[in-house]
């Protein structure tokens, strides 16, 4: 098993060559990454869908989602929220500053494309009939959830989310063999879902697929309040502005909040306890 430290200095020559990957390369990988989220996002809202209590309900959708990121470290895949780590090699001067935002630019549409082409499918080929329809409401009612949220709640929830989520690529450098990789990964990623925390590209597939259900199955997209208007409006239908609420009451603070609690948290402070003394 790979020390702490050890998976440091790994990460600085990973993230070294993420950063010089051809940015066709990055997008293709990146799509990859975003489908692989939505497939492990989708399983656990269909394991979770009519369970009761609440509790059991959550605790089955996060066994379910690590499959995602599972397949996106082991399968291969570049993955937003992952590579805010690239910090580390940013740091250490492996890579520069435009290296490092064209990757996250590029990862993260790619991501977003793969996300979206999984949710157009899922709802298109009516997997969310499944239970005489719950599935759709608990897709509708997730969306709502997660767009009806205080901005700040938000950002918090993202921060604590990519702690979880690069703790989980960091322990998975710790593995020498794919079993260990896998049991390392999948703790983390099992408690920010069991938590509520908030990952941007799993966001990019539940919120998405919401606003096509109600859609599809005519379902109210209503919110009981409309954050970020000069006043708080209740019962308000969402239809028409559903996707600006998507972006910028959910999608822009939890990618905020991803980038600083993956970026600065994990990655700026495993460098400052394991690298800043080696320069």
């Amino acid at each position: 098993m790979n020390t702490p430290s050890e998976i440091a200095r790994i990460y600085v020559d990973v993230g070294f060559g993420k950063a010089k990957l051809p940015r066709w390369k990055m997008f293709v990988l990146g799509i990859f990454a975003g489908a692989f989220i939505a497939f492990g996002a989708a399983g656990s809202a269909v394991a979770s869908c009519g369970v009761q209590p609440p509790a059991v309900a959550r605790l089955l959708s996060a066994l379910v989602f690590p499959i995602g990121l599972m397949l996106v470290l082991c399968a291969g895949g570049e993955l937003f929220t992952g590579n805010s780590l690239l910090l580390v090699p940013l740091i250490e001067k492996r890579i520069t500053l435009s290296g490092m935002l064209s990757n996250w630019i590029t990862v993260y549409l790619g991501n977003f494309v793969g996300s979206m082409l999984v949710s157009l499918a899922v709802v298109g080929s009516h997997t969310l009939s499944l239970y005489g329809g719950d599935l759709a409401r608990l897709a509708v009612n997730t969306a709502i959830a997660k767009v009806s949220m205080p901005f700040s709640d938000v950002l918090i929830r993202g921060i604590l989310c990519n702690i979880m989520v690069c703790l989980s690529v960091w322990v998975g450098f710790a593995a020498k063999d794919l079993i260990s990789k896998i049991a390392g990964l999948y703790l983390p990623v099992f408690l920010f879902v069991l938590c509520g925390f908030e990952h941007c590209v799993a966001n990019m597939y539940f919120i998405p697929t919401g606003i096509l259900a109600s859609y599809m199955y005519h379902i109210p997209f209503v919110t009981e309040v409309v954050r970020g208007s000069t006043t708080s409006l209740t019962g308000i239908p969402l239809e028409n502005f559903a996707w600006l609420s998507f972006l910028f009451n959910n999608l822009l603070p939890a990618t905020i909040g991803n980038i600083i609690g993956g970026g600065l948290a994990v990655g700026c402070g495993y460098w400052f306890v394991y690298l800043q003394d080696s320069n």
